[in-house]
């Protein structure tokens, strides 16, 4: 490529550091849409001549049919993907490929490609959260009233559905695939055409490639068109958030299969054996979608790390936004489809979790509310009273729902038999009737008004 300067080749270790077709092979499909929208506007403009243009877009099939097969020769001499492209079109066509770079350089070249890549990418990571949340969706309105115990410190803190557990996840997801969406907007600008950083002198058509790629314009800045990489921090950003929900979710999974919770059960497509303890059943999906978060959010401080000090423009460590940014957002779309999986696989315990659900005094708001609700008792002094009432009870090593009514009074003379209906745990999720409660009733609407959205 530099041959007129240079008199002689890299070294051995310079050609090793400076190679990176191992990776940004990947964009190959990528190259070859940015390089025949661009020859096509090259012809359209007079640069080249029709018949060049004609012959270079029939070597680029031809190229992207080796690359699809699988039968193209990729060399590391080459450096990356784009000059492997460009060498074989070479071999195909002759000197005619050398006009294809007219008005052209690598600096734009790479960053059309590359949002591009993110922009497939983030696109098939959207379409994978929506098959998430529908698994959540419909597990939800099965669950509607089962009953589970919701937690505060991990320590028991008021009955909740199953359902409305899971619809929890749904909500975060939903931000998870704005966020991507937001990302995808803010990079649907073309690069394509900014040449190094200043610009060409070609009269080429901006809006003609960006339209034909499919974006919504050309950038407006050369310098910031190959200098930008944004649109990976941004993507890399909703991908880490993501990965972060996945991985609550993978922990609480893992909790809810040990023998102490006995929540859920995943079949033996989600688990794994012990290679000495035969007796062992591993949510291994589960723990591994909790390890890989750190791939993911990693690859974001990484890139940020890389960007932090770099001037305008474009610099040989933007070659480092690839690797990473690609094993992230690959490994979140591997822990999405492996989160499917075991949400459509697992069998909850409705027995384990009911039981659950009425351990450690959980319905003892329930009574603190029918006291300011019935007797108009200030709801400091409420609390105050129902703690005396569940110190009454776990001295007896009793559930509230086992005391009489005398040993109520006893605490608090004006309380009722009314108090007692409201000591159940059906009755308590059964009366978390406020919009986004946890009432079954709730439950079902959500998760029926979820599945509705995402049928459209």
């Amino acid at each position: 490529m530099w041959g007129g300067l240079f008199a002689s080749g890299p070294a051995e270790i310079m050609q090793e550091i400076n190679a990176s077709i191992d990776f940004d092979r990947a964009l190959g499909p990528q190259d070859i849409a940015g390089s025949l929208a661009h020859v096509a506007m090259l012809a359209t403009r007079g640069i080249i001549e029709a018949a060049d243009a004609e012959a270079i877009t029939r070597g680029l099939a031809q190229v992207k049919g080796e690359i699809e097969a699988g039968t193209f020769a990729y060399s590391r001499a080459l450096e990356d993907i784009h000059m492997n492209v460009e060498s074989r079109l070479a071999e195909l066509i002759g000197p005619a490929a050398g006009r294809l770079h007219t008005a052209r350089s690598r600096n734009d070249q790479v960053a059309t490609d590359f949002k591009l890549w993110v922009r497939d990418t983030v696109e098939a990571l959207m379409g994978q959260i929506v098959g998430l949340q529908t698994a959540l969706a419909e597990r939800a309105l099965a669950s509607a009233d089962m009953v589970m115990p919701g937690f505060t410190h991990l320590q028991s803190a008021q009955p909740v559905t199953f359902g409305h557990h899971l619809l929890a996840y749904v909500e975060m997801l939903a931000r998870d695939r704005s966020r991507f969406a937001d990302a995808r907007a803010r990079a649907n600008e073309c690069p394509l055409g900014a040449a190094a950083l200043a610009g060409t002198s070609f009269p080429i058509d901006r809006a003609a490639t960006a339209t034909a790629l499919g974006f919504d314009r050309p950038t407006a800045n050369s310098l910031d068109s190959v200098a930008d990489r944004d649109f990976v921090l941004e993507a890399l950003s909703a991908a880490a958030i993501c990965a972060v929900h996945l991985s609550r979710f993978a922990e609480e999974i893992v909790l809810w299969t040990t023998p102490q919770f006995g929540f859920v059960r995943l079949s033996d497509a989600f688990s794994t054996g012990s290679s000495i303890m035969p007796q062992k059943r591993n949510p291994d999906a589960a723990e591994l979608v909790r390890g890989k978060t750190g791939r993911v959010t990693g690859s974001l401080v990484g890139l940020l790390t890389v960007m932090k000090g770099l001037p305008l423009a474009y610099s040989k460590d933007m070659q480092e936004d690839k690797e990473g940014a690609m094993d992230g957002l690959r490994t979140l779309s591997l822990c999405v489809a492996a989160m499917t999986g075991m949400v459509r696989d697992m069998a909850p315990d409705a027995a384990k979790m009911k039981a659950a659900a009425g351990s450690g005094y959980s319905t003892a708001t329930d009574l603190a509310d029918w006291l300011v609700r019935t007797l108009k008792m200030p709801f400091r002094e409420a609390h105050h009273v129902t703690g005396r009432i569940v110190a009454l009870a776990s001295g007896k090593g009793a559930p509230l729902e086992a005391l009489t009514l005398a040993e109520l009074q006893s605490v608090e003379p004006r309380i009722n038999a009314g108090a007692l209906e409201v000591l159940g745990v059906e009755n308590s999720v059964r009366s978390r009737t406020s919009y986004g409660g946890t009432a079954p009733d709730n439950v079902r609407a959500q998760a029926k008004g979820w599945l509705e959205r995402f049928s459209t």
